[in-house]
This record gives C-alpha cells, sequence and structure tokens, in this order.
C-alpha cells in the first residue's frame, strides 16, 4: 500500500501537501510537562488498549509503538516523514505513536500534550483531512474526557494552541516568486490575515527546495472550518501568484527554464555524490520543469516522495550499518538514480 507521500496527485500545481493537527489533553492528568514518568506510563498504556480498535472505526489499519522501544533512527526518520514532531526528539518521557499504514493519519500520546491527532494528505485537501480527524476526535473523546473549558476551549500545553487546539498547514512549492524584491514584505504581511509562511527545510534563512508551509497563528476566535479555510485560501494566492511569476518567465525565458530543469536531471541521474543542499535544489528546479510541462518523465512519479526519501534518517535505514557524511552524500545519489525514472 502506498504512503500518502508516495502518490502522485494530478493538477496539484505548486501545492504539495495539506495537514491538520488537533492537540487534546485527557481532563484525569496534568499536563506532559508536570507529569511524571510513572504516571505518563500509565497513560499512555491506557490509551494505546483503550484505542486499539480505532482501526475499526476509520475502516485504516494502525500500528503502535512506544517511541523508547524504537531505533534513534526510525524515530528521526518518523520525524523526516511529518509523523513526529521536532518537540519529541529530546523529550525523555513515556510516548507512544499510532500510525496508520499509509502514515495519513496518526496519533501521538504524551508529547508536547497527551493526545496530538493528524492527518496528512497531497494537494489541498484541509476540509477532507479536517472531516476525517475530526472522527478520531470524536472516537477518542467517547472513551476520554478532554480538558476543555466553555470560555477558553480546549486547553493545551502551550496558550498558543489554546481554543481550537487546531493547526492547519499547507506546503507550497514557490521557486519563482520566493526569488523576488518584494517575497520577504509578502511573507512578513502575511501575519495580518492571521498566518505565518515559513521555509520548510534548510539552516537560518536558507530554504532548500524552495517549499513552505503556511499555517494558521491563532487558534482562537474562529471555528476550526474557518481556520482551514483561511489556510488554503493563502496557500491558493501564493499558487496563484507563483503560477504568474512563472508565466511571465516562460513567456521571455522558456529555453533558460527548459536548460535548468533537463541539467538537474542530468545531475540527479548520474551525479556520484550529492550533500542535502543540492539535491534538494535540484529535485525543486526539475519539479517546476514537470509542473510546467518543461520536462516529462515516463512515469509519474512523486517528488516530495524523493525530498522525504534523501533525508540522513530515511538514507541511514536503507544501509546495513551508520553512514558518515560522504557516505550519506553517495547513498543519497545512488538513491535519487534508482528512483528517477527514465525521460520521454
Amino acid at each position: 500500500m502506498l504512503k500518502w507521500f508516495e502518490r502522485e496527485e494530478e493538477n496539484r500545481q505548486n501545492i504539495i501537501s495539506s495537514k491538520i493537527r488537533l492537540a487534546r489533553n485527557w481532563s484525569e492528568y496534568v499536563f506532559p510537562s508536570r507529569l511524571s514518568d510513572e504516571d505518563g506510563l500509565e497513560m499512555v498504556k491506557r490509551l494505546c488498549d483503550g484505542l486499539a480498535d480505532l482501526g475499526e472505526q476509520d475502516g485504516r489499519t494502525y500500528e503502535t509503538a512506544y517511541l523508547n522501544e524504537l531505533s534513534e533512527v526510525d524515530v528521526r526518520a518518523l520525524k523526516e516523514r511529518r509523523v513526529l514532531n521536532a518537540s519529541v526528539l529530546d523529550r525523555k518521557a513515556p510516548m507512544a505513536v499510532m500510525v496508520s499504514q499509509e502514515e495519513d493519519l496518526s496519533l501521538m500520546f504524551n508529547g508536547t500534550d497527551h493526545i496530538r491527532i493528524q492527518g496528512l494528505s497531497t494537494g489541498l485537501h484541509l476540509q477532507e483531512l479536517l472531516k476525517a480527524v475530526n472522527q478520531v476526535d470524536d472516537f477518542i473523546n467517547a472513551r476520554f474526557s478532554y480538558a476543555f473549558d466553555e470560555k477558553y476551549g480546549y486547553l493545551t500545553s502551550f496558550p498558543t494552541n489554546v481554543g481550537t487546539g487546531m493547526r492547519a498547514a499547507v506546503m507550497v512549492h514557490l521557486p519563482s516568486l520566493s526569488l523576488g524584491k518584494k517575497f520577504p514584505a509578502i511573507l512578513s504581511n502575511m501575519g495580518r490575515f492571521g498566518v505565518s509562511i515559513r521555509g520548510a527545510y534548510g539552516e537560518g534563512r536558507e530554504n532548500y527546495g524552495s517549499i513552505y508551509e503556511v499555517t494558521n497563528q491563532k487558534t482562537m476566535g474562529q471555528t476550526e472550518k474557518e481556520l482551514a479555510e483561511l489556510v488554503g485560501k493563502v496557500a491558493q494566492q501564493l499558487n496563484d501568484q507563483e503560477n504568474q511569476v512563472r508565466t511571465l518567465t516562460l513567456k521571455n525565458h522558456q529555453l533558460e527554464r527548459e536548460d535548468e530543469a533537463y541539467k538537474s536531471y542530468g545531475v540527479l541521474k548520474f551525479a556520484r555524490r550529492l550533500a542535502m543542499k543540492e539535491a534538494m535544489t535540484y529535485l525543486s528546479q526539475l519539479m517546476a520543469g514537470i509542473t510546467d510541462g518543461l520536462i516529462k518523465t515516463s512515469e509519474p512519479f512523486s517528488i516530495y516522495r524523493l525530498m522525504l526519501g534523501i533525508q540522513t534518517a530515511n538514507l541511514q535505514k536503507l544501509s546495513d550499518r551508520p553512514l558518515g557524511k560522504e557516505e550519506l552524500d553517495v547513498a543519497r545519489a545512488g538513491y535519487l538514480r534508482d528512483e528517477l525514472p527514465e525521460l520521454v
């Protein structure tokens, strides 16, 4: 069965993926930051046991794992594939995760909150994801009472999540728009609409691959549906602006764009060593070329799947031994050579 990120969605243009995440807490226990390991383990076991039949409700097949029983590489690979968030990597408390076979729906127990429900999909499908996670949310709440206040809504570990406890997020690919002088102003102005935009990969101000995540800043004052609509609307606007810049670029510099796409494919297909930044940059250029019809492959495939596959932990999982930095660069190039389809 394909993972959600392995599917290639038609006509998604520059919108890569959608995510809905709900933060919930069980009223019987204090927040995770104040929870003892003994009580945390008890809570996690009760949640795992009480939700063991979740798959019968939504038709998915789930696997459950305690994080301390997983290897460090497995945990980091789940983070790279967006099942886990970065905040749990250094947390030593008892934690567990339930993940569907397609990794499109997951539950995290005793992370920053007692329960985190998350849905992922390709393309722009926030409302569909919201429906899916709400069904799981109702299933859980029927068995475990949530910490809820009539005035403030769902109570969470961080005040910024109080209210709906929901974060909607959309990943967009903006290789042309992000090169413009007005792009920093566009990002800063988005705060006025109640959303934030940040680079998804890279260090400091760099953003490898030109992929940005749009997410809601507030969780109070609007319904879950309204927040999802807001994030989706902003993502669609960015997508449209990117297309406008691309259209103008193609009109005046089509040969240069074609050359960029074919060179990127050539490097990815034949290189023997690739650093992360290089690989993400070439994959971004290839993605733009395929989206604009400048270069065609023998079969449809998900470039975002390759972007996830070349991350450090996922490469380590494919190896039978630990890899050093240079060995990772060699493994990354080999992975891309094997996975890229031929051109037509």
